[in-house]
């Protein structure tokens, strides 16, 4: 897992080296095992390393293959890589290394384009080809992997992270309209191109984007997730089964293919215990699993120790776990959102961030649960978007999604940021799109292709990625998913939601965990506001940056102030705290 970074430019201009080595400063912490640079003309690349796959130097970063005239930056994990170079070896290729990145540049060669439709895995990578002066961006199927642009009529820079972006320079730094209106109506979620801000941009999971030498630019789809059912109707029994070793082969892939140990994020939920259980029935042992947990709430409580300790006893996993105190959560808040490449709402945030600085200690390589409950359907929102019946798609599933309706939108944000109802129109679209038996069948499927993306996932990368620690998610296998997304969402939702998860835990977890209700990462404290909490975020809000700023109503900021724990989101999320957030990611980043 690494950093990249890189520019292009089209006035025949040599690349900014400089802007290059800014870039990297802040992708250190991504990859902390080495640095490189590569230059060519109008290109420049930088990379920063983590060491994962072929711990030796032949697989530092920028790769060259001065034979074939390319070079590569890369961030991920290919898990097929060995049978690709196989394949590769075949058609005449010779390698120097033996890890995943140069298998890319041998299939760029290759396969051209359609590469990235032969490999199993989460990436984002950058090619150079000298001989056709191309530029060739891809990102992986669900955007696992982060990737930033900024173009103009001169350059086009890239990076891992926004912050990057902004350190090399002439970003257009005014709030998008669009992406405000998204952050608030769907949690923080912005999904690609947008982003919070006007001059950066995302490439689209599973797009490729191509940049010739004057600039001209060609982006593609090269995969898209199809929500029917088969040809040949399946069992539930059948279903169970195919499911059940596609997951365990998701599982296998991510923990062996690694030069390192691998562990668990065990926060003591369903996915992630199962993630033990799959490993363990693959015959790993001496399995480093770690739990984070915080303080109670008189309303919730701040750890699920209870149930993680019964699978690390179940599985004699060397467990490790971390208690938090309130005091250092809000100590180590700005550090947290220091790491989030664009404002995230998610009060776990600081909860994996916090975990993953005490795991990077020990391990390098993790599993986590991520990708389950939007594959599987085990958000409590599902079933009631199942069962409602009246008005068009979208209203269906906004009343059970949205955080805010568009009305109050408009009460809260000033006029000069006031637009259309971007986030109906966007979710309308998606629904509609072609592929999707069934409402939910369209629900389902833009959630793991779409939604999930700028939520738990990417909040999961920047948060380990922080510390130089790698999460690969193998309920984000893309056969997996694929099979997943075939079988009936009423299959998926029985029995409160992750029928086919539970069925296959039966006699491998202990029932408490099985049966237990959802359960989140819990941050009471950011969820249930008061006391230093309330202060930090009144501070916040009435700022003089905030005020100059003018993107609140005041009236809106006095109302969720005088009564801050009367107003949640559909989701349970703190309002207040949305706009806290998103006003301190602000004056951290781009003030």
């Amino acid at each position: 897992m690494c950093g990249i970074c890189g520019e292009l430019r089209f006035d025949r201009q040599s690349a900014d080296l400089a802007a290059i080595q800014r870039m990297m400063s802040h992708l250190e912490r991504r990859g902390p095992d080495h640095g490189g640079s590569f230059s060519d003309g109008p290109l420049g690349f930088g990379h920063r390393r983590l060491a994962v796959i072929d711990l030796s130097e032949h697989s530092d970063q920028p790769l060259v293959d001065q034979a074939l005239s390319l070079a590569l930056v890369f961030n991920g994990a290919i898990y097929n890589y060995k049978e690709l170079r196989h394949e590769l070896r075949g058609k005449g290729y010779h390698f120097f290394s033996e890890g995943d990145s140069e298998v890319i540049l041998k299939a760029w060669h290759a396969w051209g384009e359609a590469c990235v439709e032969r490999l199993h895995g989460m990436f984002a990578f950058a090619i150079w080809d000298e001989a056709k002066h191309q530029l060739f961006l891809a990102r992986d199927r669900f955007g696992i992997k982060p990737l930033y642009y900024a173009a103009d009529a001169t350059r086009l820079r890239f990076a891992s992270n926004l912050q990057a972006l902004l350190a090399a320079g002439g970003i257009d730094t005014r709030i998008n309209p669009v992406g405000l209106h998204h952050q608030f109506m769907l949690h923080a979620v912005i999904p690609a191109p947008h982003t919070i801000l006007c001059g950066v941009k995302k490439l689209p999971p599973a797009h490729s984007l191509l940049i010739e030498a004057d600039g001209q630019q060609r982006q593609q789809r090269y995969w898209s997730l199809s929500a029917t059912r088969p040809a040949m109707p399946r069992s539930d029994a059948e279903w169970l089964e195919a499911i059940h070793e596609s997951l365990r082969m998701a599982v296998r892939r991510r923990n062996e293919v690694a030069d390192v140990p691998v562990g668990v994020l065990l926060s003591g939920g369903l996915d992630s215990s199962l993630l033990v259980a799959l490993l363990a029935e693959s015959g790993t042992s001496d399995l480093n699993t770690f739990s984070v947990g915080f303080e109670d709430t008189p309303q919730e409580a701040g750890s699920e120790f209870e149930f993680s300790d019964q699978v690390a006893s179940h599985y004699a996993t060397r467990h490790h776990r971390y208690r938090i105190p309130n005091a250092e959560v809000l100590q180590r808040l700005p550090e947290a959102v220091d790491a989030m490449a664009e404002p995230m709402f998610g009060q776990d945030a600081v909860a994996f961030y916090l975990l993953a600085e005490q795991v990077s200690q020990k391990i390098k390589v993790v599993q986590s649960g991520q990708g389950a409950d939007e594959v599987f359907g085990g958000y409590f929102w599902y079933p009631r978007m199942l069962a409602e019946t009246t008005g068009s798609p979208v209203e269906r599933f906004a009343k059970h999604y949205f955080d805010r309706d568009h009305a109050e939108f408009l009460q809260m944000i000033s006029a000069d940021y006031c637009g259309s109802d971007y986030s109906s129109q966007l979710v309308a679209r998606l629904l509609a799109e072609p592929g999707a038996e069934t409402f939910m069948d369209g629900v389902l499927r833009m959630d793991a292709t779409t939604l999930i993306v700028d939520d738990p996932v990417k909040r999961v990368d920047n948060m380990t990625m922080a510390w130089g620690l790698e999460a690969r998610v193998p309920f984000l296998d893309h056969e997996l998913v694929e099979l997943a997304a075939q079988s009936p969402p009423e299959f998926r939702l029985r029995e409160g939601g992750k029928y086919p998860l539970k069925a296959m835990a039966r006699g491998l977890l202990p029932d408490t965990v099985i049966d237990r209700p959802k359960g989140y990462f819990p941050m009471p404290a950011l969820k249930y506001v008061r006391g230093e909490f309330l202060d930090f975020m009144r501070d916040i809000l009435d700022s003089q940056r905030c005020r100059e700023r003018g993107l609140y109503q005041r009236s809106y900021v006095k109302m969720l102030l005088d009564a801050p724990e009367q107003h949640h989101t559909r989701l349970q999320g703190s309002k207040l705290w949305h706009l806290a957030l998103l006003e301190f990611w602000l004056q951290r980043n781009v003030d």
